[in-house]
């Protein structure tokens, strides 16, 4: 007993501009399934202004309104529902599918080597390139040259699992070309070998610069930067979370109240998916004055309610921290060096936050500031796995990077693109 695969995924297109487009998802369901699609809509540049989802253990129903995070953003709609019928169980499923059965195998790993003439903002060019033609960069390695060129190496996924054709390999390159133009030198793309996995390993930081990075606590320079946002965030400087058991028989209601992000709920169902929490009914209200409601109808995965009081404090711990700090921002110095560092939790999956490397970029290129490396590595702390964004800075007289004004200003430009403030 299934459904058409036809039915399975359906957007309706806004029809103005300052209107969202609305995704409906009827299909069976699986472990982690609101998390998988709301990635896909965050790689696609979406933001998701209210939602509904209900699922009964077998079936899902999901129901979300998108905008586009920037007006000039081109979205191939097409693109985005073929790959969120991908993240789906087959229509062809019964309704008593197997929750637990394997899942689709792993994209096939990329690496993209080209050589360049140096730019200002032309990172932030191929960035935006690679985005717009549906490949996921899962690593970075950007090598200058004193020869004024730069080695670029980009480990990338192709979301239409189209890299094995000729075809698809010539027209990454043309773009590429276009985009660089008179400064772009040569282009290769080809499997990533083992030869090149020491470029993808972990990273190990000073511990002070770790410390500070991995920092549960927001900093009164962030907390201050929210209350500039909206006056209700003047006394809303920290999520909320209510845990109610008695609402409902079978299920514990789940509260929240906090400063509204872009990725805000891509970040909660993150959280439940890893915390092997089951959202069975819920409800993410429109933001107002900058603040998001959502009630949320969860079960542990065995069934029943979160009674444990220990695993409730953890999991509202984890909410209050990712959905009040999701992203760490920090600047410090490598020896004689300025770098910015980027921080955000892994998946438990391995997959890490989609279009980091988008904003900050894009956010370095509007500032005028020259990046001159740039790498993604993963780092390991005593409870998760993250992903670190690591940027040397080109000293500028806009810009004296010893200044700590010039510094803040870097820090909360990059912090504010991130956040979709």
């Amino acid at each position: 007993m299934g459904i058409r695969c036809d039915d399975v995924v359906l957007i309706e297109r806004a029809k103005t501009s300052d209107e969202p487009s609305v995704i409906t998802v009827n299909c069976p369901d699986k472990a982690g399934l609101g998390c998988d699609l709301s990635r896909i809509i965050l790689e696609f540049g979406l933001c998701i202004t209210r939602g509904d989802s209900s699922k009964d253990g077998r079936w899902c129903y999901l129901v979300l309104w998108v905008v586009p995070q920037h007006s000039s953003l081109k979205v191939d709609w097409e693109s985005l529902k073929c790959r969120l019928l991908s993240a789906c169980p087959s229509c062809l499923f019964s309704y008593y599918f197997n929750q637990h059965s394997n899942g689709p195998s792993p994209s096939p790993l990329y690496l993209l080597k080209f050589w360049c003439l140096d730019q200002k903002g032309s990172l932030h060019d191929v960035t935006r390139v690679l985005c717009e033609l549906d490949l996921s960069i899962q690593r970075v390695k950007v090598m200058p040259t004193p020869d004024g060129r730069v080695l670029d190496l980009f480990f990338i996924t192709d979301g239409l699992e189209l890299l094995d054709t000729k075809r698809r390999r010539e027209d990454v390159c043309e773009h590429l070309t276009a985009v660089l133009g008179k400064n772009f030198i040569n282009c290769e793309l080809q499997l990533a070998g083992p030869e090149y996995e020491r470029l993808r390993g972990f990273s190990d930081l000073p511990p002070a610069v770790a410390e500070e990075l991995f920092s549960s606590e927001p900093s009164d320079k962030y907390t201050s930067m929210l209350q500039a946002l909206s006056p209700s965030m003047k006394t809303v400087n920290k999520a909320t979370i209510t845990v109610d058991n008695l609402m409902s028989p079978v299920h514990t209601l789940l509260q929240i109240r906090c400063v509204d992000h872009k990725g805000l709920i891509y970040d909660v169902m993150r959280i439940s998916k890893d915390c092997n929490i089951q959202i069975v009914y819920g409800r993410f209200s429109s933001s107002v004055e900058g603040i998001r409601n959502m009630d949320l109808f969860v079960q542990q995965t065995d069934g029943k309610k979160i009674v444990d009081p220990e695993r409730q404090i953890a999991l509202c711990s984890r909410l209050k921290e990712e959905t009040l700090h999701p992203l760490r921002v920090i600047i410090a110095n490598r020896g004689p060096d300025t770098e910015l560092l980027v921080a955000n939790p892994v998946e438990l999956s391995g997959k890490g936050r989609p279009r980091v490397f988008y904003d900050v970029t894009f956010a370095l290129k509007t500032l005028g500031i020259c990046i001159f490396s740039a790498e993604i590595v993963r780092h390991s702390t005593s409870d998760r796995q993250w992903e670190v964004y690591k940027f040397l800075l080109e000293e500028s007289s806009e810009f004296p990077l010893a200044s700590s004004r010039a510094r803040s200003l870097i820090v909360n430009r990059v912090r504010r693109t991130l956040m979709g403030w």
